[in-house]
């Protein structure tokens, strides 16, 4: 018997390079893109332990769950890691990376999240880009939610290690990533001893034996399903348009917004001002007394196919994340998320009106 998933050509080393390409103009980057054959937490810590060891002193930014790794992988690198975090319910600040510049000015190596889906916030990187530059540091960005819900630059600002994934806004699948790697990087790793080689961590085997040899032959047999959905959850975005793409997940976190807000019911934004959430995904703060996790139980138990999720961790008592991203990206979705956890509210004797939450999503989309 034939199957048409599984009984196709090999991928060949053109087909895997002309992904990349596209990955590279999606993220309008002049950059070598290596397209890692694994979830985004493969580059995300490949890229670490490729350029830092012990003498590099990291300002490590903390607005979510990420940060936090990303820490302790640097901290296991041997790095010196200063930690600057903020509130999870509010975004860094550049003033912020340069007060951090001006008490440490051997800070060497930067990293940080865009979007933070996890929380619901997003981060001013292209202002946050201009101070690491006047810095002179290597600037690592976490970009695996923002990517497709809004501007990812890596040349216009600066970043040296970009990370992408393609299972959130992009709509596509979790089981390959890529990464942009600056020349600045590329040199940072050949100058550290304890940068991963011959090991699926390694940056420097794919720039070694892929980039350096012309892209003709690929280190190991790729992942050929995940790298055709990633083909065409590209050419999607291609036909859209991105800033077609980019405005569906905006108005979506908008609608979420106003949506939650009409509801009522104690329900309001985790995200404090509307600057600082992401287009990615909605974080909502439950009223006291009410359980997050229970809450969005029940709203799944009736209707698996919401985008719902409660917050991670501590936060899962009292926050509740409306995953707008991908093909959830519309009004329904939002609609019908907002319907559930009002309905919810409304058993546990809140009052809330689930008329005016329909008229104001639908009004945030027009």
């Amino acid at each position: 018997m034939t199957h048409p998933f599984l009984d196709l050509p090999p991928l060949s080393a053109a087909h895997f390079a002309a992904i990349e390409d596209r990955v590279a103009r999606l993220l309008d980057t002049r950059q070598d893109v290596v397209i890692m054959q694994g979830e985004a937490l493969l580059p995300l810590e490949g890229a670490i332990r490729a350029t830092a060891g012990p003498e590099t002193v990291a300002l490590n930014v903390i607005t979510g769950p990420y940060g936090q790794t990303f820490g302790n992988w640097l901290r296991d690198c041997g790095a010196t890691v200063i930690d600057l975090a903020v509130p999870f319910h509010t975004a860094v600040t550049a003033a912020r990376i340069r007060e951090a510049f001006a008490e440490h000015p051997e800070i060497d190596f930067v990293s940080l999240v865009h979007a933070e889906a996890a929380t619901g916030n997003t981060n001013p990187v292209a202002e946050i880009g201009e101070a690491v530059r006047e810095q002179g540091a290597l600037f690592y960005l976490d970009a695996v939610a923002s990517v497709g819900a809004e501007p990812v630059l890596p040349d216009a600002w600066g970043v040296d290690l970009c990370v992408i994934g393609a299972q959130k806004a992009m709509g596509g699948p979790a089981g390959v990533s890529a990464v942009s790697v600056s020349e600045r990087a590329w040199a940072r790793m050949a100058a550290n001893p304890r940068a991963p080689r011959r090991s699926y961590l390694s940056l420097l085997d794919w720039k070694e034996r892929w980039v350096d040899g012309g892209r003709k032959a690929l280190l190991h047999a790729p992942a050929q399903l995940e790298m055709l959905a990633l083909e065409a959850c590209v050419e999607r975005i291609e036909a859209d348009g991105l800033d077609t793409v980019m405005r569906r997940h905006r108005t979506a976190a908008l609608a979420t917004r106003a949506g939650a807000v009409a509801l009522g019911g104690g329900l309001t934004p985790y995200v404090h001002e509307e600057s600082d959430a992401a287009p990615v995904a909605t974080t909502l703060r439950v009223p006291a007394g009410v359980v997050a996790s229970e809450l969005v139980a029940e709203a799944l138990a009736s209707d698996g196919t919401l985008p719902l999720a409660a917050g991670g961790g501590a936060l899962s008592g009292e926050m509740i994340r409306v995953n707008h991203y991908g093909l959830d990206a519309t009004v329904r979705a939002v609609q019908s998320s907002l319907a559930a956890i009002g309905a919810g509210l409304a058993e546990q004797g809140l009052t809330v009106d689930l008329e005016a939450a329909r008229r104001a999503a639908e009004s945030a989309w027009r």
